[in-house]
């Protein structure tokens, strides 16, 4: 299995899309922050917006996506002369419809949505990508062709709206996500993403460390394999994934530990020294640190939520 696909598969998300905005000029859609642990998306398929959050505002344009990794209030900005104005919400089977109050032909076609993550593995994952998280599929012909298609095969469901439409845009919402990770900076995203790192050497270790994140990880043995400088690897992979390599190193083993946690009956102790920590106490204070809890209340919730 891939890495981009291990990762999700460890998320354990589960996807919904929440809404079809056809928008008309000079619209103003407020989106207030989801529930714990939902990481809202937006995908634009046609025209042109303003996505402001944090009082940042990112230009969108077709084949443009944007995940808030970090749930927050945010804005969709329609541009135009006509005075602003808000939008109106028709509830469907599956999803809601929402257009300009007012009425008028739409000038974007965005769908709206979120992923629920599974806490450990889906909370790290996401926690580790900058809020927000915005690419352009349609920078690279690859990108484009998927998204083309997959937002034809969105269209036609949005229009269906009935028996059995909720599952499958839950699962082209999870094909979305994939295509996200595996977007390089390059092609869009405002800050580099570690999933999709451009820097080929860079990207070589990052695949070998969620190979194997049990593995002796030294920053100095990783340098010398990619014939580079300490001080080099080092600019060289913040550079590439917006993150330290101890901080990339520690969240992988989290990962990994926390799906080891969650789905096998593997000892702490066992589970700490497969994902590299050299004493049961270190494991557990990183996992407290990054969790919340501690490994064994975290794997009695998980079973208590099963």
């Amino acid at each position: 299995m891939d890495d981009i696909s291990r990762m999700l598969r460890m998320a354990r998300l589960e996807a919904t899309l929440d809404k079809r905005c056809l928008l008309g000029a000079s619209t103003t859609m407020v989106v207030q922050p989801g529930a714990e642990r939902e990481v809202p998306f937006h995908v634009l398929l046609e025209g042109e917006l303003k996505f402001e959050v944090g009082g940042r505002l990112f230009p969108m344009v077709a084949g443009d996506v944007i995940v808030l990794p970090a749930a927050v209030r945010h804005r969709v900005i329609t541009s135009g002369s006509l005075p602003a104005r808000g939008t109106v919400e028709t509830a469907g089977a599956t999803f809601t419809r929402t257009s300009s109050a007012g009425g008028g032909p739409a000038v974007i076609d965005l769908f709206c949505g979120h992923y629920r993550v599974a806490p450990g593995a889906g909370a790290i994952l996401f926690g580790s990508l900058p809020t927000p998280t915005h690419v352009s599929l349609f920078e690279s012909e690859a990108g484009r062709s998927v998204l083309l298609q997959l937002s034809a095969l969105m269209r036609a469901e949005a229009q269906h709206d009935g028996a059995g439409s909720a599952a499958i845009m839950s699962a082209l919402c999870t094909v979305l996500i994939a295509l996200v990770l595996r977007t390089s900076a390059s092609a869009g995203a405002h800050r580099g993403l570690w999933t999709a790192a451009a820097d080929g050497p860079i990207a070589d270790v990052i695949q070998r460390v969620v190979q194997k994140p049990g593995d002796s990880w030294s920053i100095a043995a990783l340098a010398r394999d990619s014939a580079m400088s300490r001080a080099t690897f080092i600019r060289r992979f913040q550079a590439a994934t917006g993150t330290t390599f101890g901080r990339f190193l520690v969240r992988t083993r989290l990962m990994w530990a926390a799906d080891l946690l969650a789905g096998t009956d593997l000892t702490v102790s066992t589970i700490s020294s497969q994902v590299g920590y050299r004493s049961e106490s270190a494991f557990t204070r990183a996992f407290r640190e990054e969790v919340g809890v501690t490994p064994a209340r975290f794997r009695r919730a998980q079973r208590s939520e099963a």
